[in-house]
């Protein structure tokens, strides 16, 4: 049951990642620090003092950089494959006692995954915010943003089986979203099209 439970852990902080990249990191560090959680061989250099200390950084560097006008967007497309990566990395720090090939895999599918759907949904919200707002909103959906990063991470840490069961809830949710998203109308043959769910 070790496993299932690692693998939940490693979801919930892939799917942080997808909010903010190094909030998940600091997380996993601090805890790892505190002999919270063990991490899988070759990734412990991620609960050193060093790392600990560059994730602090980092993290404030990144919070505070999404309440700048503008430069939120533009992050944005740096923040996509960095989310990617960094939550296949955190998925496979946290998956113990398994072999290297499976660990890699699914690091990438499910940690990757997670991180990609999370990250795509802030992006477009903030896309939303910025066309509708003129980036006025931009300000709550960074405060969004930071807050749903250090909730799901804490929860990972905590009870990762619930941070998992949450995570797939809002992947879920952000997928059926990005499949109804409104489309411009389009007849076919006469016929008016279908309505879609809007935002």
């Amino acid at each position: 049951m070790e496993w299932l439970f690692s693998i939940c852990l490693g979801i919930g902080l892939a799917a942080a990642c997808g909010f903010r990249i190094f909030v998940p990191m600091l997380g996993m560090s601090i805890a790892a620090q505190a002999g919270h959680l063990d991490l899988s061989p070759g990734f412990e250099w991620i609960g050193s003092p060093a790392a600990l200390v560059c994730f602090s950084v980092a993290t404030a560097l990144e919070v505070i950089a999404y309440y700048v006008p503008w430069l939120d967007n533009a992050l944005d497309s740096i923040a996509t494959p960095a989310a990617v990566v960094a939550g296949t990395v955190l998925m496979a720090a946290a998956i113990t006692d398994m072999s290297p090939l499976m660990r890699w895999s699914i690091a990438l599918i499910a940690g990757g995954g997670a991180a990609a759907v999370v990250q795509t949904g802030t992006v477009l919200l903030r896309g939303t915010s910025t066309a509708t707002t003129g980036g006025s909103a931009n300000f709550m959906v960074s405060t969004v943003e930071a807050v749903g990063a250090t909730g799901t991470t804490l929860l990972a840490i905590v009870l990762p089986v619930l941070a998992a069961i949450g995570v797939l809830a809002l992947v879920g949710y952000v997928l059926y979203w990005l499949v109804n998203r409104r489309a411009p109308a389009l007849p076919i043959l006469g016929k008016p099209a279908p309505k879609q769910l809007l935002l």
